[in-house]
């Protein structure tokens, strides 16, 4: 907080995705905009430092709050490395939620290449909201 009581303001930011966990919600080589400090709820795609490994940074689906932190999981079921391996990620290694992705041209040259591209390249990454349901079922 600063002195006056209020919270200091959020910073955007980019991280890259690295392996298949969060498939097909992103793709190995997305570009994500990152909104650090921001709140969050269940559902949101969230950036937080691995708890067994604080010097990485994992990209996970915030499924519900739990005593310690965190439930998170990856949108692929058949990935590993989310709280089914490490459990509950404590709350300060929350970074930030995930607003955006980007996915960069795979260099394609044709018109009908570049439109599909223009129109898949950017999208918001909302939050589920059934997803503490859909995702404890697993």
């Amino acid at each position: 907080m600063t002195e006056h009581g209020r919270q200091p303001r959020a910073q955007l930011g980019i991280a890259e995705v690295r392996g298949p966990s969060m498939y097909p919600t992103l793709k190995h080589g997305d570009q994500l905009l990152v909104h650090y400090r921001a709140p969050v709820k269940a559902g949101a795609v969230a950036v937080l430092r691995h708890p067994l490994q604080q010097d990485l940074l994992i990209v996970k689906r915030l499924v519900e709050r739990r005593d310690g932190g965190w439930w998170v999981l990856g949108d692929n079921p058949g990935a590993e490395g989310d709280s089914r391996v490490f459990g509950a990620v404590p709350e300060e290694l929350l970074l930030g939620r995930v607003r955006a992705r980007y996915r960069p041209p795979a260099g394609q040259r044709s018109v009908r290449a570049v439109a599909s591209w223009l129109f898949s390249a950017l999208r918001p990454v909302p939050a589920v909201r059934s997803v503490s349901r859909r995702l404890r079922a697993r």
